[in-house]
This record gives structure tokens, C-alpha cells and sequence, in this order.
């Protein structure tokens, strides 16, 4: 219980209970709206989310019902999408048939093939569905003016303003308040509401309470909220200012992974809940007040008609349908993989995220040549890391967003003194400082007209060359101020220090487990090739608000190189190789770890710090350049397709050329088609054509004794995939509620999100150009299918253990089947820690 519900629960109740609705109750369903939300992460760190988070605990069928009251949202494509598939026997018969028994929903269902096919081809809409009302919406009905839309505007403008990262020079006066305290500071003030007809503002300020929940409480029963209806009713409010509650989710999420608390939600929802109360004093005796009395009932039962309840049946069931699809054909490429050979030592074995990228990379990597072996783990390598650059005190968070990083490594320059440092930090500083000062110029509201006149034109040039994709390199913000000497010498400093008062830096006992928990979780501790090569990745693209986004998700919206550089320090620690041997991990002395980036969009790799690769290993290092290179160049041969690249053309110039296109609006596709996720030894899958649609992680359960590995792989990447994939799904089903939009109608606004124009909320998720390529979905809505290879009981003893992995799978957020040591799935979990044969 937090300190306001304590003092909350001690204050007089001054307003007349309706129907036993006590504070409990209010508090406890305001808790239950604000779980349902899904948090967003800003932009500098943008990072996929599972939408229907806030809804594992329900089915699929029943949180697509619940979406469909509450905001009128979508959890499947259009109809016509499948009715498509159909004719192209894509979806067969035997799916349609398959998906029936599976599904096992209520009536009104089709609940024959025939049926099925009849509904799939009918012409007849979708029936309408009226979402849960407000009282901005009976307002809407009854003035025949928008309040419901000029609502959700009023809160994002005034959110933008108080939630901005550093894109306004002039900030909001009450930013250091509380939200709820800030918002009533500056709405007193503000006369726009008064101006555009809503006179009831000043009353529901001097009526209501200047704390967020007391004001939740009166809010509330004021409004005659029936208590059955109460959760309802705030989700529904939550989801009209959509965007801005998902960002105050994130706050309250990233507070609560170190231990802390943010109410900032709640303070949004009160925000909301007076705007209603404002709008029922001021349009209550216009015909709201009757019109609110009848639509209210509606709060209690949020059951669909009988209509609007065969179709949405129809189409989930279309939906598993079109799953079972995929299922055959994917079921029918596993197993033909070639039987594994004796295991030899490889010449190299390249480690690459787990990212469906990296499918596409690695087994075009493996095709050039036999000699090198592709491994698959989470791109942060197993370390959890906040990496300091120079000069900062501050870093990112370089681990999947469901951890906290637990070292904290500072940058240093390779071979210089204390003074020359300090040096280097000052002048660096100071180009910030210089910098900062122009942007301020060009872009303050005195002088950016100003400006245009004088200086504009020499922005010419630039701009040409821009245009025409010929610019000179711009250096990764984290070394901008540093000159390209110094740039080559900065490089992690693993020795203990002192950033403040944070420790920074690793004791050899931490970097000997972190090391040996990253080779055990990469099954790899042995066989060790005389290169071991760890790939990062990141992406190149311009003028791209979501860039992040392509970034390594499992290094929290950053890229991979600060986690690669720091293990492969480790790694090649002559102290640290002394401790694993004790350990049973025996690193031949011939073996380099050597660290490297993945650029997602023009498929190149960058080997960083090859001065420390030792003379021995150079013929070795240029021999595993051009098999990167030549493997670079059949990954861009087969992407070209789906980024619509004549062949004829230089396919390799053009690819390139996307990343620095300011003007691209797909410089690549991301996770786009993203549908399964494998964990089984790479023998499985070795040769086998993916597509870029799977996660491979590499996993031999023989070598995890205690089945901890396994463990880790289940309750860290198979859920992230799964939030990369929903992420995905919900922003192809519908974009309007889970996506961005139209990115070309994109303002950034605060530094930390998108509007799709320049009002609105807070736009979520992912842009339209991610999932379609204009004509056709290039991201095909589909659950994540996850195949392991480990034994059943174990697999079953982690989904008993963690109820979150359990509600995934029993309520059908994703699938998960079993492979055996042929790589062929035999069992399927059918919920309920039960089990079929496939």
C-alpha cells in the first residue's frame, strides 16, 4: 500500500457512497485500468512492447472482445486478407478444419469448414461496434461537437509541453511538479476550454480534490460510475489519451526495475477524469445528463451482440487458420537439415544476435564457406551492462529492458595519460557547448527567421548533397566531439573506478562469471574455433524518428558494440581464462575473441580494435573479412527482392545508398515477418531457409545439467521475441490503436514520440511503412511459434514455475512445440501444462 492510499483511506468519505462503492474498490479498479496499459519507450531507446501486455491474464478471443468494447479496436486483419489466402490455397481445407478444434470457442462460431469458407467470403461488413461510452462521448452525440477529440488534443498538448526530453527551449514552468499538481497549475490559467464552451472547468477544479487518486474517488462517484462497470470505465478513459498513458507506463515501469515508484499514470487518469467532470457541468442540463443515465449501463455489460460475436469468432478463427498454414509449411522445412557430423574445430565460429536479421546474415556466412560455424544468442551477450561514453556520467541501459544493468563501464582512451584525457574531455565538452549553442540559434523562436536569411543559403550544398546521398560519414552520436584519432583509441575500461559516486568497472571474479554464464547460455564451452567472432548489430538510417527501434532490441534500444567490445575484453583476459579453466571451460591459447557490428541495413560488418588482435591471427582475420564480405553481398542478393531492387541493378550501391536517403521512408524491414523462434543446436536448422523470420537461439540441453539455461531462454528471449512479435501483430491488425501511422506525417514532439500530424495523441507502436509495403502486408500478422529442443518435463516444470510464461501460453499469445534431435516438432503445449503429439 502506497503512503496516498494510506492517507487517502483515513480521509472522510464527503460524498455519498453509490451502491457500496468504497475507496477500496475505487483504488483497487483504478490499479487493475493502469496494469492494462503497455508501457512505451521513448525514442532515444525505442524498444518493441507487447501492446495486449496488460491482457495475458485474459484469452485471445476474450482480450479481443475486451478491445473491441473498450476502444473499438481490432485483433485480426480485414477478412478479405484470409478470404485471399483461401483462394490462393495457402489456407487450406485441413487448416480451416484444424483451427475449429483447436480453438474450442463458444457459440455463435462458423463451426464448419463449410461455414468458415462462407464467412471468409462474404460480403457483408464487419458489424459495428460501439466502444464503452464517456462523457466526452455522450457529449459528442448530443452537441454535435467534437469534445471527445478536443479532449485527447487539450491533454497532448499539454503532456508534449510537460513530458519534453530537451527538443523546447522554453520549458513548462510547473515541469518539476507532479503531473496532476503541474496540470491543475497550468489549467488554471489557461482560458481555452472557457473559450471553445466548456464554462464547467472552474467548477470541477474548485469541486475536486488537488490529489490525483482523491480526485479519481469524487471523480467517480460524482459520475454515477456503477461499480461492475468501474474498471471498464477508467480502461476506456486510459485508452482516449493512449499514447500518454502508455509513456506513463513506462515511467512507472522503469521506476519500479530499480525498486522505486511513479505515480504519473494515476495522475493522467485524474487529468482525464476532470475533463469528464468539466463537461458534464457544462452541457449536463443540454441533454447529457439523460443521455449519460441510459449509455452508463453499458459500463456493466461489455458483452458484443450476437452478430458482432459470429464474426469476431470468424475472424479468429480465419486468424488460427492462417497460423496453422504457416505451421505446415515451416513443420515441413525442419528435419531436412543435413545429419551432424563429428564435431571438428571450425577455422571460425561467429556469434550473432538472435534477431531474425541475423538468419538471413548467418546462412549466407555459412554458405560461402564450410569452415565457419554460426552461433545464435541475445545481442547482449550475457552482459548486462550501463555504458558510460567519454566525458558523460550518465550511459544507456545496454540489456534487454526486462533487466537492470548490473556493471556500469565507463569509456577511456587506449594508451593515454590522465592529463591527455582530461585534455581530450575539455575539448570535447566544449564542441558540445559550441554546438548546443548553435542548435539553440538556428532554432530558438527569435532567431530562426531570422537566421534563414543570412545563413540559409549556405545550407545549400548540404542539402544537395543529401539529397543525392554522397555526404561524408556522421559519426555515431556517442563519439561526437572527439576527433577521429581519439576515436580510435576510445574503447571500454573494464579497471574499477569512479564515476560520482558509482562504482564502474568489473573485479575479476565478475568478469570470470559473467563469462562463464554468457559460453554456458551459448552452449559453447568447448571446441572453441581459433577466431571466435561476437556480432552486435545496429542500423544505419537518416531522418528516421523510430531508428532505435532497428537498433538490438536485447541491448535496450542501443546497438551491440559496447556489449561485444567489453566481452571480448574479458574473454581474451589471460587471468579470466586461468579462472574458467577451473571451471572446466578451456579456452585454447590459439583462440581470439574478436568483436564486431552487424549493420542491419546494408548487411556490412565493422571489426573494432583490430590493433589488439594479435600478428598471428592477421592472415586468419583477412580471410574471415572476405567471407563477411562476400557474405554481405548474397544477404543484400536476397533482400533485394522485398525491398523491391531491380536485379539487374547494383544491388550492392542501392542498399547502401537507402541508409544515407533522408527521403526513405523503408530504408529496411526491421523484425517485419518475424514468426517463430527456434532454440535447438544450429545442426537443426543449418541450411534450411528461413526466410528472416526466425529467431534462432543456440541451445545443446545435454550441457545444461540443472536445465538453467533453459530456464533463462524461457523467461528472457522467448519473451521478448514475443514482444517484438505482438509489437509487430498489433501494429498490422490495427495501426490506428497500436501503431504510428503514416510516418510521413510524423512530428517528433519532445524528443520522446511521434503525432501523426501536428495534434492527437501520443502516436504507439510501429509506422504503417514498417508492415506494408503499399500494396501488400510485408509483416503477415502472425503469433510466435516457439520450437525447443529440451525434454517436455523440463519445459513444463518453467511454464508451472512462471506465471507469466504460463499465461502466454495457456491464454494463446504464442505457441510453443518440441523438437526432437532430428530437428522434427513431435509435441505441442495444449495448455494447462498438458501436451500433445504432433
Amino acid at each position: 500500500m502506497t503512503m496516498i492510499e494510506t492517507q487517502l483511506r483515513s480521509l472522510p468519505v464527503t460524498t455519498k457512497p453509490i451502491r457500496d462503492l468504497t475507496i477500496d474498490a475505487v483504488i483497487a479498479a483504478t490499479k487493475r485500468a493502469e496494469q492494462r496499459i503497455a508501457p512505451l519507450w521513448p525514442l532515444r531507446y525505442f524498444v518493441a512492447v507487447n501492446p495486449y501486455l496488460g491482457l495475458i491474464d485474459h484469452s485471445f478471443a476474450d482480450a479481443a472482445q475486451l478491445l473491441a468494447r473498450r476502444a473499438d479496436a481490432r485483433m485480426t486483419a480485414p477478412r478479405d486478407f484470409y478470404a485471399q489466402a483461401i483462394k490462393s490455397g495457402r489456407i487450406t481445407d485441413t487448416d480451416l478444419a484444424a483451427a475449429i478444434t483447436d480453438e474450442k470457442l463458444p457459440s455463435p462460431a462458423p463451426a464448419s469448414v463449410a461455414a468458415l469458407k462462407a464467412f471468409a467470403f462474404s460480403t457483408d461488413p464487419d458489424p459495428v461496434t460501439t466502444p464503452l461510452p464517456t462523457i466526452a462521448d455522450v457529449a459528442t452525440t448530443v452537441t454535435g461537437i467534437n469534445w471527445a477529440d478536443f479532449v485527447t488534443d487539450a491533454i497532448s498538448t499539454w503532456a508534449g509541453a510537460y513530458f519534453d526530453l530537451g527538443q523546447s527551449y522554453w520549458r513548462s514552468p510547473w515541469a518539476h511538479l507532479p503531473a496532476y499538481a503541474a496540470w491543475r497549475a497550468e489549467i488554471t490559467h489557461d482560458r481555452t476550454a472557457q473559450v471553445r464552451g466548456i464554462h464547467g472547468m472552474r467548477r470541477a477544479l474548485r469541486e475536486l480534490p488537488e490529489t490525483a487518486l482523491e480526485t479519481i474517488v469524487t471523480a467517480v462517484k460524482m459520475l454515477d460510475i456503477p461499480e461492475h462497470g468501474l474498471e471498464a470505465y477508467l480502461h476506456r478513459l486510459l485508452l482516449t489519451i493512449h499514447g500518454w498513458a502508455s509513456y506513463a507506463r513506462y515511467l512507472r515501469w522503469d521506476a519500479e526495475l530499480y525498486g522505486g515508484e511513479n505515480h504519473t499514470l494515476t495522475d493522467l487518469l485524474a487529468i482525464r477524469l476532470v475533463w469528464e467532470v468539466a463537461l458534464w457541468h457544462s452541457f449536463a442540463d443540454r441533454g447529457v445528463a439523460e443521455a449519460w443515465h441510459k449509455r452508463k449501463q453499458e459500463l456493466s455489460n461489455e458483452q458484443l451482440t450476437e452478430t458482432a460475436r459470429y464474426a469476431l469468432a470468424g475472424n479468429i478463427l480465419l486468424q488460427r487458420a492462417f497460423e496453422k498454414s504457416y505451421q505446415r509449411q515451416l513443420f515441413a522445412r525442419l528435419g531436412a537439415a543435413q545429419p551432424a557430423t563429428t564435431p571438428q574445430r571450425k577455422r571460425v565460429q561467429a556469434a550473432f544476435c538472435i534477431d531474425v536479421r541475423s538468419e538471413i546474415f548467418r546462412r549466407a556466412l555459412e554458405t560461402t564457406t564450410d569452415d565457419i560455424e554460426t552461433i545464435g544468442f541475445a545481442g547482449f551477450f550475457g552482459f548486462p551492462i550501463e555504458y558510460v561514453p567519454l566525458a558523460e556520467v550518465h550511459g544507456g541501459a545496454q540489456c534487454p529492458v526486462l533487466l537492470t544493468p548490473q556493471f556500469v563501464i565507463a569509456e577511456a582512451v587506449d594508451g593515454a595519460s590522465a592529463n591527455e584525457v582530461a585534455t581530450i574531455i575539455e575539448r570535447r565538452a566544449m564542441r558540445q557547448r559550441v554546438a548546443k549553442a548553435w542548435r539553440m540559434f538556428k532554432f530558438a523562436p527569435i532567431s530562426c527567421f531570422g537566421f534563414v536569411g543570412p545563413v540559409g543559403l549556405a545550407y545549400l550544398r548540404k542539402l544537395v548533397l543529401d539529397t543525392l546521398g554522397i555526404t561524408r560519414p556522421v559519426p555515431h552520436p556517442a563519439q561526437f566531439g572527439l576527433d577521429a584519432r581519439t576515436r580510435e583509441h576510445v574503447a571500454p575500461s573494464l579497471e574499477p573506478g569512479l564515476i560520482g559516486d558509482r562504482p564502474t568497472g568489473m573485479t575479476l571474479e565478475q568478469r570470470v562469471a559473467a563469462a562463464a554464464g554468457a559460453l554456458k547460455a551459448m552452449s559453447l564451452t568447448d571446441n572453441f574455433a581459433r577466431i571466435v567472432l561476437l556480432a552486435g548489430h545496429g542500423s544505419t538510417t537518416v531522418n528516421n524518428p523510430h531508428a532505435t527501434g532497428l537498433d538490438c532490441g536485447a541491448c535496450g534500444g542501443h546497438t551491440g558494440e559496447a556489449n561485444v567490445r567489453v566481452a571480448v575484453r574479458i574473454l581474451n583476459d589471460p587471468a579470466v581464462r586461468i579462472k574458467l579453466k577451473e571451471q572446466g571451460i578451456v579456452i585454447p591459447d590459439d583462440t581470439v575473441f574478436v568483436a564486431a557490428l552487424h549493420d542491419t541495413t546494408t548487411d556490412d560488418i565493422t571489426i573494432f580494435d583490430k590493433h589488439m588482435i594479435p600478428v598471428s591471427h592477421a592472415d586468419d582475420l583477412k580471410r574471415l573479412e572476405a567471407d563477411l564480405a562476400a557474405a554481405g553481398r548474397l544477404a543484400r542478393a536476397e533482400r533485394a527482392a522485398l525491398l523491391k531492387i531491380d536485379r539487374k541493378a547494383d544491388i550492392d550501391r542501392q542498399v547502401r545508398q537507402r541508409s544515407k536517403d533522408w527521403s526513405q521512408v523503408r530504408p529496411e524491414w526491421g523484425l517485419a515477418g518475424c514468426a517463430a523462434f527456434i532454440a535447438a543446436p544450429r545442426d537443426r536448422t543449418a541450411g534450411i531457409k528461413l526466410d528472416g523470420r526466425s529467431f534462432l537461439h543456440s541451445y545443446t540441453w545435454q550441457q545444461d545439467s540443472d536445465f538453467s539455461v533453459l530456464e533463462l531462454i524461457m523467461t528472457a528471449p522467448m519473451i521478448v521475441a514475443s514482444w517484438i512479435n505482438l509489437q509487430y501483430y498489433g501494429s498490422t491488425v490495427d495501426n490506428r490503436l497500436f501503431g504510428s501511422g503514416n510516418k510521413t506525417l510524423h512530428n517528433v514532439v519532445g524528443t520522446l514520440g511521434v503525432l501523426e500530424g501536428n495534434a492527437g495523441d501520443l502516436r504507439v507502436g510501429l509506422p504503417w511503412q514498417s508492415v506494408h509495403d503499399g500494396t501488400n502486408y510485408v509483416h503477415e500478422p502472425m503469433r510466435l511459434h516457439v520450437l525447443i529442443e529440451a525434454p517436455i518435463p523440463a519445459m513444463t516444470a518453467i511454464i508451472a514455475k512462471h506465471e507469466q510464461v504460463r499465461q502466454l501460453l495457456d491464454n494463446g499469445w504464442l505457441y510453443l512445440f518440441a523438437l526432437d534431435e532430428r530437428g522434427v516438432v513431435t509435441h505441442k503445449y495444449a495448455g494447462d501444462l498438458q501436451w500433445k503429439p504432433v
